[in-house]
């Protein structure tokens, strides 16, 4: 039998691999999970930005934070506040998510991603109504 290089992979090896050629997620529930992940968090990390710099008005001219503060005070930014709540909960039980896939076992990782989007409807559920009526009710 001819000696093959070092890394090379016969016929018969490369069809027996059990691992996945190219990406682990391949489109599932890890792959969505990653990409809402990030997303939620650029999200949030530039609501606090927006945040921050809107706090420190106060201190430049406090009728100048007055009229940004009065257009916060809108059914579209109503709106957009379901919208980070939204998001801060699923980056938080997706972190959660993370830490018990890193701790625990990843064989679990869908299963996981499940539960987490079952307690994100259950929360946004409760959270949703209450917040509405009290954005329209102004």
């Amino acid at each position: 039998m001819p000696q093959q290089p070092a890394g090379t992979l016969t016929s018969q090896q490369k069809t027996t691999s059990r691992r996945p050629a190219g990406t682990l997620y391949r489109g599932r529930q890890g792959m969505w999970s990653w990409v809402l992940h990030r997303i939620t968090g650029v999200a949030i990390f530039f609501f606090l930005l927006v945040h921050i710099l809107d706090t420190a008005l106060v201190r430049v001219s406090p009728e100048a934070y007055n009229a940004v503060i009065g257009t916060y005070q809108t059914p579209i930014m109503g709106l957009g506040e379901v919208a980070l709540v939204g998001a801060i909960v699923f980056h938080a039980f997706n972190g959660l998510r993370i830490i018990l896939i890193d701790f625990w076992n990843a064989k679990h990782s869908t299963l996981l991603f499940y539960i987490v989007i079952a307690l994100w409807v259950i929360t946004m559920a409760g959270f949703v109504p209450r917040h509405l009526i009290n954005v329209f009710s102004h």
